[in-house]
């Protein structure tokens, strides 16, 4: 897509190229204004994951981390177009590129700075850490580059009239398509990293080249600057220019549509992404599919009314909700992955697409662009932070997807009021009917729930159940992830390890062989249940890092393991790497490293700098088990690769499913360089060899991509562990 074509029709009778319309200079601006739009859209999607990935090992890697890192995104976007209003409208438009240039310099500056970041984060309160630490690192370029899209539209506007005044034409309509053209490039940048960037660019690289880019965009953004910004006299919605009847002032109760619709769009966004990470598969770069449809319908809904055939949206949007709805109403039901993800995203596209597209139709006159984009831009805002940041607080359980469907049926009927009677008397009970599923929903989760918590890092239950055969017994859930289950129907039930922990298991024969019979020192990463403290004996330790502070009270209170091991039980609080760093040597026989987020080992805990860690905390022939069951990641030639550049060997253990022991199907890599333990014979007939991969890069604190190791048939099978 060329940049000027993006400019037709912007007129109320011709495009750019029309010699009634602009001189040949105007044009040549209209490239200048198109590239910095560009550039800036596609730079700040480009910096979010950067940004995003920098900050995750310092928090334990867990997914809250990207939604607060969202809720920063949104809310700076506010600031930005907050300053954009605030220098358009109350600025004199001689001072304005002056202001804005003076902000790029510093943007500038901050980002030189910044070419080598080592920021610092406190589990204690992991929301302050990232909205601190991401203020530190791009917190003025985020701004700044928020900023240019309303402002440069405000400006743009403001130069065509002035242009348009001098030829005698009518002046155009504001150029809405600007935005569409912005989150264009917003989108193509969101593809372009996990395919691109991530995975043939190092963190370092990738950030020298976000640097030049930055430059590049200040120049053209100086470049507009120096070429002015249209006449000395008011344009915008500046108080001292009397409303015409040609622009009107927006209502009140516009205003009001303008930031529920956006609110709307940008709730749907995180609830549904978090929805499909955490109950429906926990599939690593899921995430990129929801935020690509939500930029998507922006450049739909904005490239003009004719991109948005209204007739169909609002009949196909009862069905969508009505479709979802009913699929969560039973959140413990299995659904498959083939047809739930589809479904989801499918919903979110049409919802999206109305909320932008009733945004477009009442997009506002020339005068108060930098205004409509500011409540935009709010919307977005309190959309991220109700989910980001008040859910977890109001709820126990994960129901603001349930509540975002009431919330857009509620304001379909605000906004198809006038369009049908027959609206009036369907959305409002569409409303009701989907206030119903909530109920639903937290009576599901109240079944068989004897404890259910929330916080920042997302929500647990623990169920208790029977069977005729093993009694009562109880499971420790996040999302739709078990992480221990334990049987109290007798003593003896009650002191095995289960789930992924059997004696068959590979951190089973690890902790059975290592040490023949000797007192033991084991580094456990990850508490759940506290499952393996079942293997303590007397004279053992067993110190667990774990950064959830619930998830100890739960394996303290709930279950019995920790308080019933024979072994001396340390638990270490807050991230494991972080905490080992901080340590002397551990000298532990074996470190099982059983950290999830989601349903994969954090990345920063199997970097070639992690291995170096654990190396230092282990007794000469330790093991390190990597509990690497995932039915999307093929991570055993990552860890293989880290064995070599260690000078380790590595072996695959993977353990079948047995329902009389509680077993459920594993896979554990053994790192360690004692060849003895390896060839003892319990060891040597479950371990099986990694093919090594030529094409796989190591992985460093600098260097990790998910996308060669996905497992895209994994994607169409169930997930319930």
């Amino acid at each position: 897509m060329k940049f000027p074509a993006i400019f037709g029709n912007l007129g109320t009778s011709g495009s750019f190229s029309s010699p009634c319309y602009l001189s040949s200079l105007m044009r040549q601006r209209a490239i200048l204004y198109a590239a910095a739009i560009f550039l800036s859209s596609s730079l700040l999607f480009l910096v979010e994951p950067m940004a995003g990935k920098r900050l995750l090992p310092l928090l334990g890697g867990s997914s809250a981390v990207w939604i607060t890192c969202l809720v920063f995104f949104q809310t700076t976007l506010l600031l930005g177009y907050l300053c954009a209003h605030w220098i358009a409208t109350k600025l004199p438009h001689a001072m304005q590129p002056m202001v804005y240039g003076l902000l790029l310099i510093a943007s500038l500056v901050q980002v030189a700075l910044n070419l080598n970041p080592h920021p610092q984060a406190s589990t204690l309160r992991p929301v302050w850490s990232v909205l601190s630490m991401l203020t530190a690192l791009i917190g003025l370029p985020f701004l700044v580059l928020s900023a240019t899209n309303s402002l440069l539209q405000a400006w743009f506007s403001r130069a065509v009239k002035d242009v348009a005044g001098s030829t005698n034409a009518t002046a155009p309509t504001p150029p809405y398509r600007l935005f569409a053209l912005s989150n264009l490039g917003s989108l193509l940048a969101l593809v372009a990293y996990p395919a691109v960037v991530e995975p043939y660019f190092s963190l370092r690289v990738q950030t020298v080249a976000w640097s030049m880019g930055f430059l590049v965009f200040v120049v053209v953004c100086g470049a507009i600057s120096l070429s002015g910004t249209g006449k000395d006299q008011p344009v915008q919605d500046n108080p001292a220019t009397p409303a015409t009847p040609e622009t009107p002032e927006p209502a009140p109760a516009d205003r009001a549509l303008w930031l529920l619709a956006a609110a709307c769009g940008s709730l749907l966004l995180s609830a549904v992404t978090s929805h499909l990470s955490l109950n429906i598969a926990a599939i690593p770069l899921l995430w990129i599919i929801p935020l690509t449809i939500y930029l998507l319908t922006f450049v739909i809904a904005f490239g003009g009314e004719k991109f948005y055939p209204r007739w169909l949206v609002v009949r196909l949007l009862p069905v969508a909700l009505g479709s979802v709805g009913y699929l969560i109403a039973n959140p413990d039901e299995d659904v498959a992955i083939k047809i739930a993800v589809p479904l989801f995203c499918a919903t979110l596209f049409i919802a999206c697409l109305f909320c932008h597209g009733e945004l477009y139709r009442r997009r506002p006159s020339p005068r108060y662009t930098t205004q409509y984009y500011l409540l935009i831009a709010a919307g977005g805002a309190l959309g991220s932070m109700f989910v980001g940041i008040w859910a977890p607080l109001i709820f126990r359980g994960s129901y603001e997807l349930a509540w975002s469907l009431v919330y857009t049926a509620a304001l379909a009927a605000v906004l198809m009021w006038k369009d049908h009677f027959g609206w009036r008397l369907f959305w409002p009970a569409a409303a009701i009917g989907l206030l119903v599923v909530v109920v639903l929903q937290v009576r599901v989760y109240g079944e068989n729930t004897i404890v259910q918590v929330r916080s920042f890092y997302g929500t647990l239950r623990v169920t208790e159940d029977s069977t005729d055969d093993a009694g009562m017994f109880r499971t420790l859930v996040h999302g739709n992830i078990q992480h221990g289950t334990q049987f109290f129907g007798s003593d003896e039930f009650r002191a095995d390890p289960t789930t992924y922990y059997t004696h068959n298991s590979g951190i089973g024969l690890a902790l059975d062989n290592c040490c023949n019979g000797r007192t033991r020192r084991v580094g456990a990463v990850g508490l759940g249940a506290g499952t393996l403290a079942a293997y303590g004996k007397p004279g053992d330790v067993f110190r667990f890092y774990e950064i959830n502070p619930r998830v100890e009270i739960i394996a303290n209170n709930v279950f019995t393991y920790l308080r019933e091991s024979k072994a001396t039980i340390e638990i270490a609080h807050g991230d494991a790497r972080l905490s080992m760093e901080a340590e002397p040597p551990e000298h532990y026989d074996v470190i099982a490293v059983d950290a999830f987020s989601g349903d994969a080992i954090p990345v920063h805990l199997i970097t070639a700098e992690a291995i170096q860690l654990y190396q230092r905390h282990l007794r000469p022939g330790g093991i390190i088990a990597f509990h690497i069951s995932n039915q999307y990641l093929d991570l055993a030639p990552v860890v293989q690769a880290q064995a070599d550049h260690a000078g380790l060997h590595a072996v695959i253990i993977a353990s079948p499913e047995d329902e009389e022991t509680g077993a459920f199907a594993s896979d554990w890599v053994l790192v360690t360089a004692d060849e003895k333990f390896l060839a003892l014979p319990s060891v040597s007939e479950a371990s099986a060899e990694i093919t090594p991969r030529r094409d796989l890069r190591l992985w460093t604190d600098d260097y990790s991509s998910l996308l060669p190791i996905l497992n895209f048939n994994g994607a169409a099978k169930s997930e319930k562990h």
